[in-house]
This record gives structure tokens, C-alpha cells and sequence, in this order.
């Protein structure tokens, strides 16, 4: 038996979201041999929709992603004046 595992989470950065979605939506594009279906979009917030059939192929899709936002997040706020 398969199960399917997926997960949506949704990132307000205030003004820094449009420049997050465009750093971490690239590597998405880029990667489609990724395990993971993986759809980002933008409307005002952040929507990262996730699925996949392996448990620990979400777990790290997630972790990865999370932290690209994170970093891109900091990246912004570590050049403000």
C-alpha cells in the first residue's frame, strides 16, 4: 500500500515576500527530476503546496526550502539601512 504525504505552507515576509518568492521559486524551476512535486506561488504571501509518496522525501523537501527562505529572508534584512 502507498500512501501520499503532502503539506501547504504559506510565508508572509511583509515587503520582503515578492523578493523571497523569486529567489526560492528558481530552484524549483530548476530541479525537475525533484521526488517531490513542489508548487510555489505568489499572492501577497507565499503558498508552497508539497506532495509526495516517500515521508522522508517531504521531510526534506521542506527542511530545504524552509531554510532557502530563511537565508534569503536574513540575506534582506542583512543589507537594510
Amino acid at each position: 500500500m502507498t500512501l501520499n504525504f503532502s503539506a501547504k505552507i504559506i510565508v508572509d515576509a511583509k515587503d520582503e515576500t515578492k523578493a523571497i518568492f523569486d529567489s526560492i521559486n528558481i530552484d524549483n524551476e530548476f530541479y525537475p527530476e525533484n521526488p517531490v512535486k513542489t508548487q510555489i506561488t505568489f499572492d501577497e504571501k507565499i503558498t508552497i503546496v508539497a506532495g509526495t509518496e516517500q515521508l522522508a522525501h517531504l521531510r526534506a523537501n521542506l527542511n530545504s526550502t524552509l531554510r532557502l527562505i530563511q537565508a534569503s529572508y536574513d540575506s534582506i534584512e542583512s543589507v537594510k539601512i
